[in-house]
């Protein structure tokens, strides 16, 4: 609602979590509020782990310029759109199984959205074709971050993990294969919206 920065939002709304949890519904004893909290600090930090480890791989990519190297290849292969789109789908997706999304946005966006443009492809679908590969990394193996939320959350192992999301990384993957070759299914709203 714009009554607080997404900073505040996330300190609200964890203190609200907390008043529901002891108060409300009482799942939460005080007495094991220590206890929870340093459950939550340990996936916390295995967490961090993980997105540090990938900015830090992140950085060796953009100091052997790496991403500017595939760009340059892209552009030097004179590839229609539809090529392009199944390159980048193909590139984003390795990234991400590796990197932090935020890191792969930083680096790639900037390179790729210039090419994309000059295709044609309208910058709307092109960045929603990015949103979906980055959630499409975040379940995919061998650092895809929410496997290790998830492993972390219920005690799983990665393996168990990977093997319960497989059926939906699947749905996500034929959803980006929809969007990225089916503009309109990502572009009706804002065309309605926009005309």
């Amino acid at each position: 609602g714009g009554i607080f920065t997404p900073t505040e939002a996330a300190a609200v709304a964890a203190i609200w979590a907390f008043f529901i949890s002891v108060f409300v519904y009482k799942d939460i004893k005080i007495a094991e509020f220590f206890s929870t909290a340093l459950d939550s600090a340990k996936t916390t930090a295995m967490i961090m782990f993980i997105i540090a480890n990938a900015m830090l791989f992140a950085h060796f990519l953009t100091i052997e310029n790496i991403p500017q190297g595939i760009t340059e290849t892209l552009i030097e292969a004179n590839v229609d759109k539809y090529m392009f789109l199944l390159m980048v789908n193909v590139l984003l997706i390795l990234a991400g199984s590796f990197m932090e999304p935020s890191a792969i946005i930083m680096i790639m966006v900037p390179l790729l959205l210039p090419v994309a443009v000059a295709l044609g492809i309208d910058p709307i679908h092109f960045g929603i074709v990015i949103t979906i590969n980055m959630e499409l990394g975040m379940v995919s193996p061998p650092v895809g971050l929410n496997l290790f939320v998830t492993s972390g959350l219920t005690g799983m192992s990665i393996k168990d993990v990977i093997v319960a999301a497989f059926p939906w990384t699947m749905t996500i993957l034929a959803g980006l294969i929809l969007v990225t070759y089916v503009p309109e299914i990502a572009l009706w709203l804002p065309n309605l919206m926009y005309g």
